[in-house]
């Protein structure tokens, strides 16, 4: 089972997250502070943590950064009451994954657990699954229909990105930006052109789709 650690000074609120995640199948450990944190991931071994900022002793931005400093790339959620955008900069700089402003949904919160731990796998395994399709990051081979073939890197990229958040629609500039670089001069045409070339390849594909979003973008769905 997935475990979770979570750094919260609330006693309240640290049983209340406690107890939510539990229900939804993980195990859970709570301190008190990033110390205790530390000391926590000294002795074991936990899949994400959630953490405050504002702690005794040694506070969330010092936790992640110790962390980070040290090479530990577990997945971290923030959950803090600090909710201008330069508590949030300054949060994302320390190297937390996502963040979360009091007072906080908690059904929200199990959703943005799942997503970070659902991403920390696919950067671990670097393959993505839809279905009976398979992607292979460092081989850029696509496994599909009883067959495995190589895509071309941009083609590929394309494909992986947008297959790693289902349903969530991309801009052509964002695609653009994040897969051929913001100082590139190729206009968002050439997104265009290779999705074109993704829909001719995986037409007959029953796993997923490429959604086209008028005026908008493309997403891809799962069928």
């Amino acid at each position: 089972m997935l475990k979770i650690l979570i750094a919260e000074d609330d006693r309240e609120l640290r049983q209340l997250f406690t107890h939510v995640l539990a229900k939804n199948g993980y195990v859970v450990k709570g301190v008190g502070d990033g110390q205790e944190a530390m000391d926590a991931l000294d002795k074991d071994y936990y899949d994400l943590i959630i953490s405050d900022i504002m702690m005794p002793v040694m506070d969330g931005y010092e936790l992640v950064s110790q962390l980070r400093a040290a090479g530990n790339t577990t997945p971290v959620l923030m959950i803090t009451a600090k909710g201008e955008f330069d508590d949030m900069r300054q949060g994302f700089i320390s190297g937390t994954d996502d963040y979360m402003v009091k007072p906080v949904n908690v059904n929200e919160m199990v959703l943005r657990v799942g997503a970070l731990l659902r991403r920390a796998q696919m950067i671990n395994d670097r393959r993505l699954t839809i279905g009976n399709t398979v992607l292979e990051c460092d081989s850029l081979m696509v496994h599909t229909g009883g067959e495995s073939f190589v895509l071309p890197q941009k083609e590929f990229m394309v494909l992986y990105k947008m297959a790693s958040y289902p349903g969530r629609i991309f801009t052509r500039q964002q695609l653009m930006d994040e897969i051929w670089g913001y100082e590139n001069d190729s206009d968002t045409h050439t997104v265009d052109v290779h999705i074109g070339r993704l829909r001719d390849r995986f037409r007959e594909n029953e796993d997923f789709k490429i959604v086209t979003i008028r005026g908008v973008g493309y997403k891809v769905t799962k069928s």
